[in-house]
């Protein structure tokens, strides 16, 4: 019998029984659906949080304090990096086109009658070139400024909301812990991360934030911004080097200070959002194996049903192979149409979820064909077993069968 005519037989087969085919398909319909739109939207995270991150540069090395120990057990960090750091680093490494050192902490903020907690940053001149961050009106402050402890503050955008509601905020003096500072300028939107919102923090010149609000002679952390990406990791050792000789760590001794690629903290991120995709593709899956049951469930009892059509048949000629061939063709056939319906579905929710909300989705080539695939080797490998008892079936105990 060709293979054509055996195709026939199982397309007849399953719309003689509409309801049950559907019933059967709805389990793959569901598991393909899942599978798309779970990796659609943690794809769409990935990126989105990928791109946040990247606006705040890929070509930047972070220092930041080494930790405290104790008979080798970590007690603490060590408050060994300071301003005069930064300017070394400034003056003596190569490569490099900007370095801003760093304090923060949250603190109150008030005007008038409004106010609301936020990240009070002390930084240098040159952190808002280095975070990416744009001046929407004002300026930002300078070096003069920095070197005699200005009370002055560039405000984000969710600082402006909550404290100013669309009024003009430059010229205005705000209080920061109890303390005034005149605003002379604001931030352009970066948009919020699900962790962090950099637009939620004012920025105040370093040496302010030190004798004025915190009261601390360290820095958390120093930025340094490399000319070029490709020569982050020689600036690094650069960077590590120098800050030895000025700590004077010997060689035996470890640092008191760790630096990090900026890229290497954002491949990071990548690779992690990737596992949580996956798994959430996973989890999903597992829908796409029960669909499988179902068609195994329901191919056996068409097999049950049909016994005697398979009697008949097997008495007239058909050979093993023809039987075993009709009832995985029609297995397959389940999970291919179920499989593409449920790719429609799944786009459709990807589309859906992008649609109702600030919510980005990523619909990829890649997870259709490998929910598609993965639907028609489940019919295969769910219907085989049935199809393979029905090619197995004596014909005489077929043909009695009641």
């Amino acid at each position: 019998m060709l293979i054509w005519d055996l195709f026939k037989m199982a397309i007849r087969s399953l719309v003689t029984h509409k309801l049950r085919s559907f019933l059967t398909a709805l389990g793959i319909i569901i598991g393909v659906a899942s599978v798309i739109s779970m990796i659609s939207i943690g794809e769409g995270a990935r990126r989105q949080t990928l791109n946040t991150i990247s606006k705040f540069g890929t070509n930047i090395i972070t220092i930041k304090p080494g930790q405290k120990k104790s008979r080798h057990v970590t007690t603490g960090k060590v408050d060994t990096l300071t301003l005069e750091d930064a300017e070394f680093i400034e003056k003596n490494v190569s490569l490099i086109t900007g370095v801003a050192a760093q304090v923060y902490r949250s603190a109150q903020l008030k005007f008038e009658n409004k106010n609301t907690n936020s990240t009070v940053r002390g930084t240098g001149a040159s952190y808002a070139r280095l975070a990416n961050f744009e001046i929407d009106r004002g300026r930002y402050f300078n070096k003069d400024e920095i070197r005699s402890s200005k009370r002055i503050c560039v405000i984000g955008s969710t600082v402006l909301k909550n404290l100013f509601e669309g009024r003009n905020p430059l010229g205005k003096t705000i209080k920061v812990d109890g303390k005034n500072f005149l605003v002379i300028g604001t931030m352009v939107p970066k948009g919020a991360l699900s962790w962090f919102d950099p637009d939620d923090q004012i920025f105040i010149p370093v040496t302010t934030a030190q004798k004025r609000v915190f009261g601390m002679n360290h820095v958390q952390s120093i930025d340094v911004q490399a000319g070029q990406i490709d020569d982050l990791e020689a600036i690094k050792e650069e960077v590590s080097q120098i800050l030895r000789q000025k700590h004077n760590i010997v060689d035996s001794k470890e640092d008191d200070f760790y630096v990090q690629n900026s890229s290497q903290w954002l491949n990071s991120w990548g690779d992690a959002a990737k596992t949580f995709t996956y798994l959430l593709g996973g989890i999903a899956a597992i829908s796409l194996m029960v669909g499988g049951i179902g068609i195994m469930n329901i191919m056996l009892v068409s097999v049950t049903e049909r016994t005697r059509e398979i009697g008949i048949r097997k008495a007239i000629g058909a050979k093993k192979k023809e039987i075993l061939e009709q009832f995985l063709i029609e297995s397959v056939l389940i999970s291919f149409l179920g499989g593409g319906i449920g790719v429609l579905l799944g786009i459709g929710i990807s589309r859906v979820v992008s649609g109702m909300g600030d919510w980005e989705t990523v619909v990829s080539t890649q997870s259709i064909l490998l929910a598609f695939g993965f639907s028609v080797a489940i019919g295969i490998f769910f219907g085989f077993y049935p199809a393979n008892k029905a090619a197995n079936l004596n014909p005489i105990d077929a043909l009695r069968y009641e």
